[in-house]
């Protein structure tokens, strides 16, 4: 009996294998795959998600279509990726937030179990801008000045849980400065904030930010990220003496629970071919932007990681939902 049960076991396994190896070779058919980029375009995730889809439609030969489900700092567009067919016709250029999200609110319409990594598609240094009319040069004179005043800065972030509200949060827990959150809906208006006089401060990844710097519309106060290669004279936190501020705007690929690991495999390898094409190096490395090379395992591990690291953040900063 046993012996049979084993057995019956082992044929289901081998059917099942089969099953899921016969649906990545056959994926994708001819039907569009949707990249869900949950921030309003011209941030950062939306660039590069837009770099990647291209190349990725070359190489699995289909068509790779963009989609921005901007809303909640992310929530939204992963909430509609969590409620999509797991069969790898819907993935999600996520951030940072997607990992730590759950940690800031108790009402995420979603469970974080219902998505799961695929891969990295980048790490893009992150740098905090201020008006030019703003006589301080660095970060350092920033706080300087504002602990003299006694006056609150307000930061502009992407939304709860997006990269600059952690950057921010960091600063306010390092600095001591009075602070002030004002959130917005992607990358590019909460930049437009700070250009415009709005808000004081904000921090954005440097394929937004390094333009507008070079166009004399920002000034850079530092370089959250550990290298600025594409502009040396930008210090990092650590060289102006805050190396507990410190943090990438990182994006990867997640996918629906459930979908095929074959055909999440053939993803992440689709991803990473694309990472190493001379289409996508030569539009990051303006931007010191690290391209995603990672393999499925490592890229979730990375994700898990991040999500232990950021909730001592959480934590410390006592972060609420907007």
């Amino acid at each position: 009996m046993q012996r049979k049960l084993m057995l019956a076991l082992a044929l289901s396994a081998a059917t099942a294998f089969s099953a899921a190896a016969q649906a990545a070779e056959g994926w994708p058919i001819d039907k569009p795959i949707t990249i869900v980029v949950p921030f309003a375009p011209g941030g950062a995730n939306d660039l590069i998600a837009r770099l990647y889809a291209k190349e990725i439609g070359q190489d699995l030969k289909a068509n790779v279509i963009v989609e921005n489900r901007p809303g909640a700092g992310g929530i939204v567009g992963a909430a509609y990726v969590a409620r999509s067919r797991p069969d790898g016709y819907v993935f999600l250029a996520a951030s940072n937030g997607t990992v730590t999200n759950s940690l800031i609110r108790s009402d995420q319409p979603y469970k974080d179990d219902q998505i799961e990594p695929v891969a990295m598609l980048g790490i893009v240094p992150s740098i905090i801008v201020t008006n030019p009319s703003n006589p301080a040069n660095n970060l350092k004179e920033v706080v300087e000045n504002a602990k003299k005043s006694g006056r609150s800065i307000n930061f502009s972030t992407a939304g709860m849980g997006s990269t600059p509200d952690f950057v921010g949060a960091m600063v306010k827990i390092e600095t001591g400065m009075k602070m002030q959150m004002i959130p917005y809906k992607s990358g590019a208006e909460n930049v437009a904030a700070v250009v415009g006089g709005q808000t004081d401060m904000t921090s954005e990844a440097s394929m937004v930010t390094l333009p507008l710097i070079k166009a004399g519309k920002l000034k850079a106060l530092a370089t959250t990220w550990d290298h600025l290669d594409a502009a040396p004279d930008i210090k990092t936190t650590a060289e102006l003496g805050f190396p507990n501020i410190r943090i990438g705007h990182w994006e990867g690929l997640y996918a629906r629970t459930g979908t095929p690991a074959a055909i999440m495999d053939k993803m992440n390898a689709a991803v990473r071919k694309a990472s190493q094409s001379p289409a996508i190096l030569d539009a990051l490395k303006p931007y010191s932007v690290t391209p995603g090379t990672m393999t499925r395992p490592v890229f979730v591990k990375f994700t898990q990681d991040e999500r232990t690291r950021l909730s001592k953040v959480v934590k410390a900063a006592k972060m609420q939902p907007d």
